[in-house]
């Protein structure tokens, strides 16, 4: 998978950051969907938590002619990041499953 600089993957989580693409993340998210995975999103900040949920609207684009619809389930976790704690926001992406 091709990163761009404000996109690092870390034990299947991508990090988000303000200046990440939304498509590019989107892309992102979409191939491993398509995978089979589940995919972990972790943004610091405001500008980075909105790239974030651009990604995945803009995922949902390119899942869609797959038959493929998604869902976000957001979170809080604990970081520490320069030694200084923050709280990131995760938002978790998984296939929807729809009962019998």
């Amino acid at each position: 998978m091709a990163e761009s600089p404000a996109v690092s993957v870390e034990t299947g989580c991508l990090k988000v950051s303000s200046k990440s693409s939304p498509a590019s993340v989107a892309g992102a998210i979409a191939g491993m969907i398509k995978d089979g995975n589940t995919v972990d999103i972790q943004a610091v900040g405001a500008g980075a938590v909105n790239q974030a949920v651009k990604a995945v609207a803009i995922s949902r684009g390119f899942l869609s002619p797959c038959g493929i619809e998604v869902v976000c389930i957001p979170s809080f976790a604990d970081i520490v990041i320069d030694g200084e704690y923050r709280t990131a926001i995760r938002f978790s992406v998984e296939p929807r499953t729809r009962p019998l």
